[in-house]
Order: C-alpha cells, then sequence, then structure tokens
C-alpha cells in the first residue's frame, strides 16, 4: 500500500485526494495547507486524514512513500526538493517549475535517490489524447502538418504565473506527448489588461525543423469557454473539441493532393493542388477520469520503477518552452531558439 502526502488544498487538491484515496494500491495519509477553514472541509470529508497547517511532519513521517505538491508553481522547488531529500516520490501539479534550472536541479536529486518525480499533466491521460497519439504513431494521419489550438475562457486570473504557464501549459504538454518531433524556436506575442497582473492574452506560435508548424492561443478574457484543437496531417485531420461529452474526437478524410506533372504552364495551378472530401467518424474512446488513470499510473511507477508518461524531464522540455515564450512575449514576438 502506497501512502501519501498532500500539500495543497485549494482548486485541484480536492480532486487528486479523492483520486488517490480511490485508486487500488494507494491511500492518503495526510494533507497540510496553510488555511484551516480548508483542513476543516477535508476532515468534514476523510476524517481519518490527518492534517497539518505546515508539511514538515508530512516530509519527517517514516510511513509515507510518496508526496503530492498541489501549490502554486513558485513553491513547487522548495517543497519538491525537501520531499525527495526525504526519500518520497513526487507529484508535482503543472507547470513543472519556475525555471528551468530548479527542475534540472530536482531532475538530478530524484535520479541521484532512484525516486519517481512527474508532473499533473493531466490531458496525456484522458481518452480523447491517446486516441490523437495513437492516430499519430500508426500513420492514420500522415504527415503532421499543423496543430492548432484554442484554450479560451473568462478567468481564472491567475496572480502567479500568466496565461501562457496556466492555459498553454496544457498544449504543449500535448504535443509533447503525441508529436515526436521537437520544437527548435517559438515566438510569443501578448498583453495584460489588468493593471498590475500577468499577460491574460496570447497567442504562441511553434517552429519545427520540418514543414510542422503549432500554434496555441490562449485567453482569460474570453465571453465563452472554447477548448478546441485541430491537429491537420497529408492524409486526416482530427479536431478534438474537449468540451464536446459524446463526441470529443472527430476524424475527417479531407486534404488535399498533389500533382507535379502538369500538361501545360495553363494547369499548374490546377494540377497543382486537387482537393480531397472523404467521410468523417467519431472514434469512440474511453471515458475514464483523466486524473484517476494518472493516480494509478503514479503508483505503478512507484511500485515497478518505471519511467511515468508525464514525466519530470517532459515537465523541463515544457518549461523551458514557457520560458522561450516569456521571452519572446518582451521582445514583441522575436523568435527564441530552443
Amino acid at each position: 500500500m502506497i501512502k501519501l502526502g498532500i500539500i495543497g488544498y485549494g482548486y485541484w487538491g480536492p480532486n487528486i485526494v479523492r483520486n488517490f484515496m480511490e485508486a487500488e494500491g494507494a491511500t492518503v495519509k495526510a494533507v497540510s495547507d496553510t488555511r484551516p477553514e480548508r483542513l476543516k472541509l477535508l476532515q468534514s470529508r476523510y476524517p481519518a486524514i490527518e492534517t497539518m497547517t505546515e508539511p514538515d511532519a508530512l516530509f519527517a513521517d517514516p510511513e509515507i512513500d510518496a508526496v503530492a505538491v498541489v501549490t502554486p508553481v513558485s513553491t513547487h522547488y522548495e517543497l519538491a526538493k525537501r520531499a525527495l531529500q526525504a526519500d518520497k516520490h513526487v507529484l508535482l501539479e503543472k507547470p513543472f517549475t519556475e525555471t528551468s534550472a530548479q527542475g534540472q536541479e530536482l531532475l538530478n536529486e530524484a535520479e541521484k535517490r532512484g525516486l519517481v518525480i512527474m508532473v499533473d499533466h493531466t490531458f496525456v491521460y484522458t481518452g480523447a489524447v491517446r486516441k490523437i497519439k495513437e492516430l499519430v504513431e500508426s500513420g492514420e494521419l500522415g504527415d503532421i502538418y499543423y496543430y492548432d489550438s484554442v484554450r479560451v475562457n473568462l478567468g481564472l486570473f491567475q496572480h502567479d504565473v500568466n496565461v501562457v504557464w496556466d492555459l498553454a501549459v496544457h498544449d504543449l504538454s500535448i504535443l509533447e506527448y503525441i508529436y515526436p518531433g521537437k520544437p527548435v524556436a517559438v515566438s510569443a506575442t501578448g498583453t495584460a489588461h489588468v493593471p498590475g497582473s500577468p499577460e491574460d492574452v496570447a497567442y504562441l506560435t511553434l517552429f519545427y525543423d520540418n514543414q510542422m508548424i503549432s500554434h496555441i492561443h490562449v485567453n482569460w478574457l474570453s465571453p465563452v469557454k472554447v477548448r478546441r484543437t485541430l491537429v491537420g496531417g497529408s492524409h486526416k485531420m482530427v479536431v478534438f473539441d474537449d468540451l464536446n461529452p459524446s463526441e470529443k474526437i472527430k476524424i475527417y478524410d479531407k486534404g488535399i493532393s498533389l500533382s507535379r506533372s502538369p500538361e501545360s504552364i495553363d494547369q499548374v495551378y490546377k494540377m497543382l493542388i486537387a482537393y480531397r472530401s472523404g467521410d468523417m467518424w467519431a472514434p469512440r474512446i474511453a471515458h475514464s477520469e483523466a486524473l484517476r488513470v494518472e493516480a494509478h499510473h503514479f503508483i505503478d511507477c512507484i511500485e515497478n520503477g518505471t519511467q511515468p508518461i508525464a514525466s519530470g524531464e517532459s515537465g523541463l522540455r515544457v518549461v523551458r518552452i514557457l520560458e522561450a515564450a516569456s521571452e519572446s512575449m518582451k521582445n514583441q514576438g522575436q523568435p527564441v531558439k530552443l
């Protein structure tokens, strides 16, 4: 039985606690939060869980095997490092760390101690994203031309990170998971409309060595909530609408066909590009709660010493892109090499 300590019982913490309490082979032994009212709420739901306002006792408890850090990113490095030094496996809420230097240090510490360190990139554990990865890897989509995402809503405004670090991190983790190529540069523009607050609207473009390109639009000021992603391939294309309750993934047999041997100059344009329009279908996907799948995966990695899908290395690569995007935004979209 893997016993966990959870640090943070705010917005996401209750979901983490619930899923680990329900996961086979694990239980939550203790939860730490600086707000007594949040701990009181926890105790009303789970009276057997120990509570504390400081995590020191949690780190010192020899019965606790792993720690989930569900706190603002500014605290991730310190709390995760203390957990690793106490020989606890670590699950960190996204984004992984504030800086890539911090992330690399945590990876080094985990490797030195033989511990699992994983980042809460929840989307890679959804049935929809797993299906997209399957389509990409099987070659059914053909060569991947682009990834285009809109992830917008009204709020929730964050005070410690901008909208890129809050929302674009989801798409970056999805790209990291489904697409084998790595971006070589990033360009980002964004602006803040609330004085003293970080950027609330932003646009990112990721460039790759081949013709693949990714564009991500994130926004805290949208009148509607949109979670829609297009993945375009040379054979087929995918629409991923995360808000669609029944058909999150739709595959379109649409695209273009190219001919390189026109009969005459007048026919160059007509012969070069032909449009193909075939069927559309919505494949069946698993509807298990992503966080539950993630919790079981974390437990399995601890028990078997295997590398997580959303590994610390994956989290670090995403942080490096986020850093580059922030640098690019400061320079009005000047591309930054990765």
